[in-house]
């Protein structure tokens, strides 16, 4: 039994540097199992042979068509049993949402050592339950995807133009980021449409099941099961458990997003009543417009003209917290 299996896919940005050190980290610690794939559609196919060695906990080592692809699998794939090993992220994306609400960032060689580590010892304490976002209606094959973080409406767009127009120019993420944010704000402030920067979205209908619809057009539209995301922003827990998924809309409005954002950086997000800023909680959640473009752990998903989204909880899935 194999106390670490590292599912890694060199084809992902950040392996390309990576990897190497990845492969000479697991040669020189012979209690990691290391799989690599090269597509996507291969991650089913390694998971069934990962499960055969019993891991401790199963690590995924690549970009968040990656990790998507492998907790859609570990959910559905039924590998492990009832029993799946907890998983670790390791922050060796673009934006590293996952692992970052799970404790790892910087070098992730040091992060994978951490995991080796805590699997050498007590787990008990390291481990989270999280529920996942499956989503339905905008797949090409009509099965629904599992993930963490979805992003709609500006904050898809502006997620895009990062992705395709900024990314490519070779800063650090972290200034990426920075950059999008501005050319965001300033989208959401333009009274017309403006030549540089995220295209202004179109009008939603989003609705939570038993608490009511919300139209409009929107700055941000977010639903998530994390509690940590960009630009340090924490997501306050609820006192009491009124849905798995938590819904953020902000009006298209640059105030809005400047209080959502203030409130974020300071933890009192979900806490405090922000106006322009609508939180809901729930079990199902239905984005549905001219345009349903969303964007789930990085992937982009559409629904038909006239068909809906539709976002569920799945049941807890056990991860690794690497902070203490």
């Amino acid at each position: 039994m194999a106390r670490v299996a590292l599912l890694s896919n060199p084809r992902s940005t950040g392996n390309r540097s990576l990897l190497p050190r990845v492969r000479s980290f697991c040669a020189e610690h012979q209690d990691i199992f290391h799989y690599e794939v090269e597509r996507v559609d291969q991650v089913g196919d390694a998971l069934k042979t990962i499960a055969r060695v019993q891991p401790t906990v199963l690590v995924i080592n690549g970009g968040d068509g990656t990790v998507q692809a492998a907790l859609t699998e570990i959910f559905n794939g039924g590998y492990f049993g009832d029993n799946p090993p907890p998983v670790a992220v390791l922050p060796n994306g673009k934006t590293n949402l996952i692992a970052h609400d799970l404790g790892a960032s910087g070098d992730p060689i040091l992060a994978l050592e951490r995991v080796l580590e805590i699997a050498r010892s007590d787990l008990d304490t390291h481990i989270v339950r999280r529920e996942l976002i499956e989503l339905s209606g905008g797949t090409a094959d009509g099965k629904p995807v599992l993930g963490m973080f979805l992003g709609g409406a500006g904050l898809a767009d502006t997620m895009l133009y990062c992705r395709h127009k900024i990314y490519p120019l070779g800063l650090p993420n972290g200034i990426a980021h920075f950059i999008a944010l501005m050319l965001g704000l300033f989208s959401a402030a333009g009274g017309k449409r403006i030549s540089v920067g995220p295209m202004r979205s179109n009008p939603l209908r989003v609705s939570v099941l038993k608490q009511g619809e919300i139209n409009g057009q929107f700055s941000v539209l977010l639903v998530t099961t994390l509690q940590r995301l960009l630009f340090g922003t924490q997501m306050s827990a609820s006192s009491t458990r009124l849905g798995a998924m938590q819904l953020v809309l902000i009006d298209r409005s640059i105030l809005a997003l400047l209080r959502a954002l203030t409130a974020g950086i300071l933890g009192k997000l979900g806490r405090i009543r922000v106006s322009g800023v609508h939180l809901e909680r729930g079990d199902e959640i239905h984005i549905q417009g001219e345009q349903s473009n969303v964007i789930l752990d990085g992937e982009l998903f559409s629904a038909d003209p006239g068909q809906p989204i539709v976002l569920k909880p799945t049941s807890p899935v056990p991860f690794l917290r690497l902070a203490a």
